[in-house]
């Protein structure tokens, strides 16, 4: 179906001797190919930042957060959520534009800090449409707007690990930016400048691509062959009508030539939203998968729409969709919620060393089969277990992008017996435990109390 994404790693474990890769005698280091499985596997894994999401409907007011903490379960990585902030608004608390009280500052970050400490991540979007019930024009002025912006960047920035993309909403009917007398480049400018500006890091995603040409000061005329400028590196686009026309009902003007000029900020960012009906034959499995491919999708709402998501797992993953033959019979729901983002597959892994296994060099190749790309660098590390489950030697090995030529080195002090190696690709600790690691996609190389995968062994 479309061309595999072959990525090199190349982790060479430190050494400081002078005739490096060359033994301390002068002879070659030798070479073992891993016994491993390299084949794909077709289970899911919830990778952080990206498959089908759960809403989790937030109400912020001066008495703090209220929400669902029961929707958060094991088998959802990714929940979007879905806070209103309407109290703060005159239109709707019928008083005063007011600014966001603490109670509910601390009260979000309550929440992310519960999320972050089940190991899940979020898109965040805010809204004033009272429970987001479809309700226009109940913002506050534009100030207030951007006060509020001002308000919840310190919070959203201590939960950049957390937080895969802010969606920047604030306007109209469930903060879908769109029917709503603000509904316009003065305003959704002056959003998208207020959270590039305040947060650090974190993706901010609009509802048009006509909103980032607003902001760019271009015209869909002018994106063929555009150079988007750093301050826009982090802009993107969230999709809430995706599939349910030829312009997604109204996201596109020229769906063609804006998929082409998106796909340059997807290769980095996240982009998703909500599939739509009316039915549309953009649903359908063979038609869908390669657009899906070039815009690199990231997320979907599994609760809507059920219509499409209901006609996706009656359908089947053929040859007629593309050349992925472990998935011929699967449904096209199996094969979509596995490709979403990345998904790194170990193809190859080598070990070499000197007899004395006191300096090692491993080389690891993976391919990349997801739509999209890691959006997110982790921290790599390397641990060696013993026979006994314990872990006797860990080695940082800087950082892993999905797309680098790493080269690290190491001298090797262990002792006589059998060691399996790990390597752990994660994004942060909290009290010594990793958080939001990345599974690859072979069967039996995951360890899920190291929050690893096995690459190797030595003796």
């Amino acid at each position: 179906m479309k061309l595999k994404k072959l990525i090199l790693l190349t982790a060479v474990l430190f050494t400081a001797i002078l005739c490096f890769p060359l033994s301390a005698c002068g002879k070659p280091m030798k070479s073992h190919v891993q016994e491993l499985n390299y084949s794909e596997s077709v289970a899911k894994i919830n990778n952080p930042d990206q498959g089908f999401y759960r809403p989790i409907y937030v109400r912020l007011t001066d008495d703090g957060a209220s929400y669902n903490q029961s929707i958060v379960t094991g088998v959802t990585q990714l929940y979007h959520l879905r806070i209103d902030i309407s109290a703060f608004s005159a239109a709707v608390n019928g008083e005063a534009d007011k600014p966001i009280s603490q109670t509910a500052l601390d009260g979000l970050d309550g929440l992310l800090s519960y999320l972050k400490s089940r190991d899940k991540n979020a898109v965040v979007r805010f809204a004033y449409d009272p429970s987001y019930g479809g309700k226009a024009n109940q913002e506050p002025a534009k100030q207030m707007i951007l006060q509020h912006i001002e308000q919840v960047s310190p919070v959203l920035n201590n939960y950049g690990g957390t937080i895969t993309a802010i969606e920047a909403g604030l306007i109209g009917p469930w903060g879908e930016m769109h029917t709503s007398t603000i509904a316009n480049a003065e305003h959704t400018s002056a959003i998208i400048e207020a959270f590039l500006t305040r947060t650090s890091n974190i993706p901010v995603l609009v509802r048009t691509p006509k909103m980032i040409y607003n902001y760019l000061g271009i015209t869909i005329n002018d994106i063929e062959n555009y150079t988007i400028p750093a301050k826009a590196y982090r802009l993107g686009l969230y999709n809430d009508g995706y599939l349910g026309s030829n312009s997604d009902l109204g996201t596109y003007t020229n769906r063609e030539k804006e998929i082409v000029f998106l796909s340059k900020q997807t290769e980095h960012l996240p982009y998703g939203g909500e599939v739509v009906i009316p039915d549309s034959p953009l649903h359908n499995i063979e038609v869908c998968l390669p657009e899906m491919n070039k815009i690199h999708l990231n997320y979907l709402n599994i609760e809507w729409n059920n219509n499409v998501i209901d006609k996706w797992k009656n359908s089947t993953y053929t040859e007629s969709c593309g050349s992925d033959e472990i998935y011929y019979g699967k449904t096209a729901f199996e094969y979509i919620e596995n490709h979403m983002g990345y998904r790194f597959v170990l193809k190859k892994s080598t070990f070499k060393y000197s007899d004395k296994l006191d300096k090692m060099q491993i080389e690891i190749e993976l391919q990349n089969v997801g739509f999209g790309n890691l959006n997110k660098a982790k921290h790599a590390r390397l641990l060696f277990v013993n026979e006994d489950g314990e872990t006797v030697f860990t080695k940082n090995v800087g950082d892993f992008s999905g797309s680098a030529n790493l080269e690290y080195s190491t001298d090797l002090d262990l002792q006589a017996g059998k060691y399996e190696v790990y390597l752990r690709l994660y994004g942060e600790e909290a009290d010594g435990v990793p958080l939001y690691c990345v599974q690859f996609a072979n069967d039996g190389l995951w360890n899920a109390d190291l929050k690893a995968n096995k690459i190797g062994s030595i003796e």
